[in-house]
């Protein structure tokens, strides 16, 4: 069992406590996590050779630091997690409205307070969580709410001057003492207060109303910013810009195995009332959406396309075959490609469109990538079983809907009824299984979206074709 942690400042000094700065903490700390092998940033996946070394080098380094990136990026939830190298408590002087160090005091009212009490100063214990503040940076920001202001009833109140420390109504910087603030889209905040950040993260120089207080503040000072507002508006001042010390770039997953971890990760699969299944090619077709959509002309990539995009598809889709099998009392929910379709919602309001796009239209758009991702996934798992050379024979497929048949897969059609349709066309179900997308003993939601990925595969080589409405048919010729 723990000791009682002290409860005033003569305990304290009795039990041989000896303050850090904050920035000497979080170096300490991550040291000791460096040595004993622990994961930095947990869930943060795709950064472990780039984005994590030069953070940890920031962090050694003892410097503020901006996080440059686009939308989607795990900009802000790597600063949350700075928190978690934080110790899990500090004490404070009792009623400090800035944290103050119980041994070295810097606001009025503590060192009042130690000249008052002495060693019967009363102590409070602050969590990591609570030494963690964050702001959105936006127009409206004031100098009042980062840094503080002149408070009239405090002075009224207490009998003071208006320049007398007592008087001031702290703001977030001053209350963030001995933790961390992180400011969130830095170019959104008007050049003006950025005036008032830049004396701070040097000397700890302000001025309240034209009074001046002498506050050296003890924090590590991160910011985010997207690099389209960051350069090319040219909103952060140049002096902001010295002074802070590491521009670290965050980018998009570099592989489409980190974006499925991603996407796996933060997406809501799993439903009450039934079970989900989501086949890989599934996952890996709404991954490749994303992908293609950040590689895509047509997409402002000064924008980005984000991850999010990637988690709301799957999320949709999951509901879409969701809100079937509520329909058809299924006891499953599996997701189908028409699912896939079902989620352009998810994609049109993710993607900032350049004039050719617009031209086309966003619905368009998402739609043609649903279909170039799911052609590549059905090349690739042809390449991954019969090797780059090897080539599938379709053609009692094609000929069947070269005779003018055509089938129509209804999204709200049971896995059953799908996989009764798809027997009929002729080496049809054989292709899925030669394919390994699927096996007769398959549920028979998997074997129905295995079907839909071979007909959208030919369907994309313009073997045959697929109508919005989502039937197929012979080819145009």
């Amino acid at each position: 069992m723990n000791p009682p942690a002290p409860t005033t400042l003569g305990k304290l000094r009795a039990g041989g406590y000896r303050s850090r700065t904050v920035r000497d903490e979080l170096r300490d700390n991550l040291i000791r996590k460096i040595e004993a092998g622990d994961t930095l940033f947990p869930g943060i996946h795709g950064y472990e050779d780039s984005v994590i070394p030069h953070l940890t080098n920031a962090i050694l380094s003892r410097h503020n630091f901006i996080l440059l990136g686009l939308r989607g990026q795990a900009k802000s939830r790597i600063l949350r997690q700075l928190a978690g190298l934080l110790d899990p408590h500090i004490p404070v002087i009792a009623g400090s409205e800035v944290n103050d160090d119980p041994l070295a005091p810097i606001s009025k009212h503590g060192r009042m307070m130690i000249e008052e009490c002495g060693d019967a100063t009363p102590i409070e214990w602050l969590g990591r969580e609570q030494r963690y503040l964050e702001k959105l940076a936006t127009p409206d920001v004031t100098i009042a709410d980062i840094i503080g202001d002149l408070d009239p009833i405090k002075a009224a109140r207490g009998g003071h001057i208006l320049s007398d420390e007592l008087t001031i109504h702290y703001g977030m910087l001053p209350r963030a003492n001995r933790g961390i603030f992180a400011m969130n889209e830095l170019p959104d905040l008007s050049p003006r207060i950025q005036v008032g950040l830049f004396n701070i993260l040097e000397e700890g120089d302000v001025q309240i109303k034209g009074y001046p207080v002498r506050l050296p503040l003890d924090l590590l000072i991160a910011f985010t910013a997207n690099p389209e507002d960051y350069t090319a508006r040219g909103k952060i001042i140049t002096p902001l810009k010295d002074r802070i010390a590491a521009e670290i770039r965050t980018h998009y997953p570099q592989d489409l195995d980190t974006g499925l971890a991603i996407t796996e990760q933060e997406a809501w699969v799993s439903r009450d009332g039934r079970p989900v299944f989501v086949a890989q090619f599934v996952r890996e077709i709404v991954e490749r959406i994303t992908v293609l959509a950040r590689m895509e002309s047509r997409v402002d990539q000064t924008s980005g396309v984000s991850q999010r995009m990637s988690i709301a598809v799957l999320e949709t889709a999951v509901s879409s075959a969701e809100r079937r099998a509520i329909l058809q009392g299924e006891d499953e929910v599996v997701p189908r490609i028409g699912d896939i379709y079902a989620a352009l919602p998810a994609m049109t309001g993710k993607l900032e469109l350049e004039y050719e796009g617009e031209m086309v239209g966003a619905t368009r758009m998402a739609n043609n990538l649903v279909t170039e991702a799911a052609g590549i996934t059905f090349t690739e798992q042809e390449v991954q079983v019969k090797g780059d050379d090897a080539e599938m024979d379709y053609d009692t497929i094609i000929e069947y809907f070269e005779s003018g048949r055509v089938i129509q897969v209804s999204e709200d059609a049971t896995a059953a009824a799908c996989v009764q349709a798809f027997g009929q066309v002729p080496g049809l179900l054989e292709a899925a299984e030669e394919l390994e997308l699927s096996t007769p003993d398959d549920r028979d939601g998997v074997r129905a979206a295995a079907c839909e990925l071979v007909l959208e595969g030919l369907a994309c080589d313009n073997k045959i074709s697929r109508t919005r409405g989502g039937a197929y048919r012979a080819a145009a010729r």
